[in-house]
């Protein structure tokens, strides 16, 4: 016997009690370690349901917001304050087309260009070709020898990558007060400038946005599908945003900004992947306004096969996240701004963190189901809520497509809106990727990379009534508006 048996024996001996209280212990220790257990499962149940709670509350608000876009499209008042100015003194303008690597498209972009309704001695046409190692500069040098005073040619051998750096070396050349912004495989109507000057005669306008058109719908049914997406997002979307005094969005395509008021907010920022939302939200923090013009359309080339709009919309959230992570708290601070439009501020800034937050949320809600056996009704309700999102929620955006058609007055494409749920599937996979590298790249202090959508032109798109036909000459073609407006 060791001497600490010794000392226990002689004790119980003296004091029978204690012998008592000292085998209990080890069914108390039992207890006590039972007990921190379910209350730390108690704690992960409770911060688990509060994180989904506000997740579910973030998910119906953006619902609401679709809802309520769709219907003041259908049924509100609409405003195109600025589409009655067809004469005026036409002020000085300078279109840059972003080009890098553009072979394919860039020739019919300036073709396009040089055929449009504007003062000729007012408009110069700057090809802004950042790094091109194919063709693009040849083009670009012979279709400007054929019209002399036309062009200023801007060729970029180095400096930083991306557009927001070689738009911000253009500019510096730049005397005009208006730049209009295209990419290089985008294809302008005949009015398409003079519609994007008009709000600058108001002098509280920072920057203006045309509507975004796929003139390659008709390829597959990836371009049908986009067809249907950009449809939602300018018709309804955009649209609804300016006829409720909101946010509407610079894209940085289709449209223009004022040189004073780029100047103000210190240019173009070069290390930002999403320069059009900068734009957007640091011209509205110094209390410009940006203006949509729904019926200001211009065509562009959409992805015709599945990486590629992977890519695409990887790089968009990345961008879209990078502006947020700047703006947002500043957005939230700015007195200057009107409630509503800090609102949607916020949410349209929030917009590529849903995706990944849906995510969060099924997988919290499949969690809780089978950790609340005891608790059997609140797991059930957990799940249920967000499988009536999934058919209520989701449903929002496509009743926003659903709307664009009607508008469009292309109701046959409504037949293809089923299938919009595996784009959706696919978005949401790639955006949630894109959001979960892109925190283990700020984690690992790396910086973002732009990289250039691939095009797929292979012939000549000119003229520019002959491109809005589907390839496969769909039978709803062009509405009559469309068509009216083109001509």
């Amino acid at each position: 016997m060791d001497c600490s048996s010794h000392i226990f024996c002689k004790a119980a001996a003296r004091w029978p009690s204690f012998a008592l209280l000292f085998s209990f212990l080890p069914m108390m220790s039992e207890a006590n370690a039972s007990a921190i257990r379910f209350d730390a499962r108690t704690v992960e149940l409770d911060l688990m349901t509060t994180i989904l709670g506000v997740i579910i509350f973030l998910l119906v608000l953006y619902t609401l917001r679709h809802y309520l876009f769709t219907l003041n499209r259908l049924f509100g008042r609409q405003r195109q304050p600025y589409l009655d100015i067809e004469q005026a003194t036409w002020p000085a303008v300078v279109v840059c087309v972003a080009a890098h690597n553009e072979e394919r498209v860039i020739a019919d972009a300036l073709n396009a260009l040089l055929d449009v309704d504007y003062p000729p001695d007012r408009l110069v046409i700057m090809p802004v070709n950042d790094r091109s190692t194919d063709g693009t500069r040849d083009i670009i040098d012979r279709i400007a020898a054929a019209h002399p005073g036309r062009f200023t040619l801007f060729h970029r051998d180095g400096g930083r990558p991306g557009k927001a750096a070689a738009l911000r070396d253009a500019t510096e050349r730049i005397h005009a007060e208006i730049i209009i912004v295209f990419d290089a495989d985008y294809l302008p109507a005949r009015g398409l400038i003079k519609q994007l000057v008009a709000p600058f005669f108001d002098p509280e306008v920072g920057a203006i946005m045309g509507r975004v058109v796929p003139l390659n719908a008709g390829a597959n049914l990836l371009t049908r599908l986009l067809d249907l997406e950009r449809a939602g997002g300018y018709q309804v979307d955009q649209a609804a945003r300016m006829n409720l005094g909101l946010v509407p969005q610079y894209g940085g395509t289709v449209g223009g900004v004022r040189r004073s008021a780029l100047e103000e907010i210190g240019g173009w920022n070069s290390d930002m992947l999403a320069e059009d939302t900068d734009v957007t939200f640091r011209l509205l923090q110094h209390g410009w306004k940006t203006v949509y013009q729904n019926r200001s359309e211009c065509y562009e080339e959409v992805p015709e096969v599945w990486p590629v709009r992977i890519r695409q919309i990887s790089r968009w959230s990345r961008g879209h996240n990078q502006v947020m992570e700047r703006n947002l708290m500043r957005l939230l601070k700015n007195p200057r701004i009107s409630l509503r439009e800090r609102v949607d501020g916020v949410l349209l800034l929030c917009v590529f963190v849903m995706p990944p937050l849906l995510v969060v949320g099924w997988s919290i809600t499949i969690i809780q189901f089978f950790m609340t056996s005891h608790q059997w009704l609140f797991g059930w309700l957990a799940l249920s809520g967000m499988v009536a999102y999934g058919a209520f929620g989701t449903n929002a955006a496509f009743f926003e497509m659903a709307a664009a058609t009607y508008l469009d007055g292309n109701r046959n494409r409504i037949r293809l809106l089923p299938l919009n749920i595996f784009g959706f599937l696919v978005s949401l996979v790639a955006i949630s990727r894109a959001a979960f590298v892109q925190v283990l790249d700020t984690l690992r202090k790396r910086e973002l990379v732009w990289h250039k959508t691939e095009r797929f032109r292979s012939v000549s798109a000119s003229p520019i009534q002959e491109l809005l036909l589907p390839r496969d000459a769909m039978p709803q073609g062009l509405s009559a508006e469309r068509q009216e407006k083109v001509a």
